[in-house]
């Protein structure tokens, strides 16, 4: 029952498609700092499918929704674990990497804003092969 009642109130917030994703990729690039992808699209799913489903959003598109912003969780600071990988790698400290990185998060919010505004992007192949 709690699944429903946080779906309750994210349409309680909005009943605007565009809006409630713009909260859900926020939800998603800040988990996603902090936990790993596993355990966040565990944890995440069944709470957030039943508003995306109210909302009419497909469910391919979600699923690349949050990959990709789980993906882009893993490499923004501060606890974005393949940033210490690249810094073990690269035997450089967090600071240098982080403000290398930062053009390429610029790059990757820009994406994930086109993904999920765009689902063509997402289900242009799928919908080919039905």
């Amino acid at each position: 029952m709690i699944p429903q009642q946080i779906a309750d109130l994210f349409l309680n917030i909005s009943d605007n498609p565009i809006i409630i994703l713009l909260l859900i990729n926020i939800l998603l690039l800040f988990v996603g700092t902090f936990l790993d992808t596993v355990a966040a699209i565990i944890i995440l799913v069944p709470i957030l499918f039943p508003i995306v489903s109210q909302i009419g959003v497909d469910p391919l598109h979600f699923g690349l929704i949050i990959c990709v912003n789980l993906a882009i969780g893993m490499v923004t600071p501060p606890f974005g674990v393949c940033l210490f990988v690249a810094c073990g790698i690269g035997n450089i400290k967090l600071e240098q990497i982080t403000k290398s990185i930062l053009p390429f998060i610029i790059i990757l919010i820009v994406d994930i804003i086109l993904i999920t505004y765009i689902p063509a992007i997402s289900t242009f192949l799928p919908n080919l092969l039905m």
